[in-house]
């Protein structure tokens, strides 16, 4: 074994405590740099890393502390200066080993006591800083924070095929982290045929931070989303185009209608029922007249005429939605109710109506002419209202207790149509376009911004399990900025259902989508704020500065990655610099993220600055700066007095008012 040189060594392992060692500091090593074949080296201190020799192992750990104590062992030695009584403590934790000419994180072995610690040489340095496996591909993140000119680079497989959490305070530079990392990713492999072919990237940004033209990469497409402009003031490239199927299911029809777990949703099962009956006849629009006209008969025998003019109600609703000219009053003209005996008879006669009579009437007739509404949210509500008429006339169900979950349906279904075309053959990712999607966001409503990402987000898994199941190659990657607004466990704007079923779905997403190819990055400025279960099942985290004690102990709980000089370093962190630990990070390392080299790669993101806006302005024209004040226009010159506009010579005196 060769010998390490004397200059990089330490001192000597005093005490082992499990992972927790402590080392004696040779007296001669009190020194903050050491010369060493010519130059200068940084000598041991907090966070840095010493390697300690037991044999033929090298064990690596991390300066979490240090102390000083008086050195009892000698007492009789007759010291020249009492500062040699003073002996060097560090406290260190193992974090590693070398072996093989690699850093391996773990502990295979711990060391002995007067075992010889060593600083590292550049070449283990370099080593322990190496993140990326031999059958990787390296990306650039950025560089030491305290050695600029090493840089980070990770394995794409071991950070992009797994789950990532980017937290920091708001103005920490998180969402600048997100934007440098994804873009120097399509950097690298943008233009990669299998890249495009099998990676899908879904964005949802909450406030338009990363809708930019060239934001991440060129090669994208943004849907800027709107609830408050008029429907026909937004162009269908601006709509998101999802397939129909996302809405013929119960979960998210009951969330979206808000319903009860009693008597609403399994009304919702049954309207499901009837329009995949009806959608999957030969012939679909025949099918649902004749639903229709067979209501009606049941309807106009009925001695029942509170009951009756209900369900006719209701009838002439479905009708109004294909037809808007029809009449509500010309409808029903030329058929009447008879009180005295109870039964419905056509205008002109005195008998109960027969079935042939009905045929005849203006409702009927009407039915005849009914189509499908063309907006697929329409034609979905009048398959409410058709069970609502069977149910009501059944007594299956009470009008006051169905009601409200189909009036909030249609209170939605103006956003919905806002913001959404439903079409069978529809598709977020198609063949030949941009693999980046983002869903801008930033003028829709609270309501919009808490069932679109969820609806998206579902739909799109679902989709993805589907076809990995078929090619065991497709990737998937949902990034969720500001995560917090749809990842909260808290929330008292949503009901209990809506909460469970949207925290079930994303932490479905994170804890078997890697089965299916399929991973989650979000980033938020309050981890508290999301499920733990949630933080728990991320595989790497950039953390940026902290400041509230309720995010910094959330991080505590769920991140075992980091150590105690990391932790305390969250809260003081500078802006652009965040702390790197998970499975792509052997070691929790404290990076300074990679400077996007164009400023049209960055988000929309920065911190206004008020001096910049608050300065003062000048018109070149202006010149009048005379007893501290400034001149606005020409007449406001003709304004002052005859005094201070009077052209004099210089030599000539002025009696002036003050």
């Amino acid at each position: 074994m060769i010998m390490e040189r004397a200059v990089l060594r330490v001192g000597i392992v005093k005490s082992v405590r499990g992972r927790t060692i402590e080392v004696v500091v040779d007296k001669m090593k009190n020194v903050p740099h050491l010369l060493y074949n010519g130059s200068l080296i940084k000598n041991v201190s907090v966070g840095s890393y010493i390697k300690i020799n037991k044999g033929f192992e090298r064990i690596i750990g991390i300066i979490e502390a240090e102390e000083i104590t008086e050195d009892k062992a000698e007492e009789k030695k007759d010291y020249k200066h009492e500062t040699n009584k003073i002996v060097r403590v560090l406290k260190v934790k193992i974090v590693g080993f070398l072996e093989g000419g690699k850093f391996n994180q773990g502990v295979k072995d711990l060391p002995l006591i007067d075992n010889i610690c060593y600083i590292l040489t550049k070449e283990e340095y370099d080593r322990v800083h190496n993140f990326v496996d031999e059958e990787d591909k390296p990306i650039e993140i950025g560089h030491l924070s305290s050695e600029l000119t090493k840089e980070i680079n990770v394995g794409v497989n071991s950070l992009f095929a797994s789950h990532i959490g980017i937290f920091g305070n708001t103005g920490s530079g998180k969402s600048y982290s997100l934007a440098s990392i994804y873009h120097s990713l399509f950097e690298k492999f943008g233009e990669n045929t299998g890249f495009q072919k099998h990676s899908k990237f879904l964005l949802i940004d909450f406030n338009g931070e990363y809708s930019g033209i060239s934001t991440i990469t060129e090669n994208k497409k943004v849907f800027f989303l709107s609830t408050r402009k008029k429907e026909e003031d937004i162009s269908s490239e601006n709509k998101l185009p999802l397939s129909e199927d996302v809405l013929i299911n119960e979960e998210i029809l009951s969330i979206l209608s808000s319903a009860t777990e009693k008597t609403q949703m399994p009304f919702i099962k049954r309207v499901i029922k009837l329009y995949k009956r009806v959608k999957s006849s030969e012939y679909p629009i025949n099918h649902f007249r004749n639903i229709l006209k067979l209501a009606l008969k049941d309807v106009l025998a009925m001695s029942d005429k509170q009951k009756a003019y209900q369900l006719i109600d209701h009838l002439e609703e479905i009708i109004n939605y294909s037809n808007e000219e029809a009449q509500w009053a010309r409808l029903r003209e030329d058929v009447d109710f008879q009180n005295t005996y109870e039964y419905f008879k056509i205008e002109s006669e005195r008998k109960p109506i027969e079935e042939e009579d009905v045929k005849n009437t203006n409702l009927y007739l009407e039915i005849n002419n009914f189509e499908f509404p063309i907006n697929f949210i329409d034609e979905l509500l009048i398959f409410f209202k058709l069970r609502l008429i069977y149910d009501l006339f059944d007594d299956r169900a009470q009008f006051d207790h169905i009601a409200p979950a189909i009036n909030k349906l249609e209170s939605k279904a103006n956003d919905l149509q806002k913001i959404v075309n439903f079409n069978k053959d529809s598709n977020l990712f198609s063949e030949g376009e941009p693999n980046l999607c983002i869903i801008d966001l930033n003028d829709c409503n609270i309501d919009a911004k808490k069932f679109i990402p969820l609806i998206v987000c579902k739909y799109i898994y679902e989709e993805q399990k589907r076809v990995n199941r078929e090619t065991y190659k497709e990737h998937l990657n949902i990034i969720i900025d500001e995560a917090h607004n749809i990842l909260s466990y808290t929330s008292i704007r949503e009901s209990e259902t809506w909460k469970d079923y949207r925290l079930e779905t994303f932490e479905e997403i994170i804890k078997e989508g890697r089965k299916f190819g399929t991973f989650l990055t979000i980033a938020s400025q309050r981890p508290n704020d999301i499920s733990q279960t949630i933080i728990s099942q991320l595989h790497n985290y950039f953390l940026h500065r902290l400041i509230n004690i309720k995010d910094i102990e959330a991080i505590e709980k769920t991140v075992s990655y980091l150590d105690k000089v990391s932790f305390e370093s969250l809260s003081i962190l500078p802006t652009g610099t965040c702390i790197l630990a998970g499975l792509a990070a052997k070691l929790p390392v404290m990076v300074k993220i990679k400077k996007l080299e164009d400023e049209k790669y960055q988000p929309n993101s920065k911190t206004i600055k008020l001096t910049d806006i608050w300065k003062k302005e000048i018109n070149d024209e202006d010149t009048s700066t005379a007893i501290g004040f400034e001149q606005e226009s020409n007449e406001e010159i003709d304004e002052l007095p005859d005094w201070f506009t009077d052209s004099r010579n210089d030599d000539e005196e002025v009696d002036l008012p003050f």
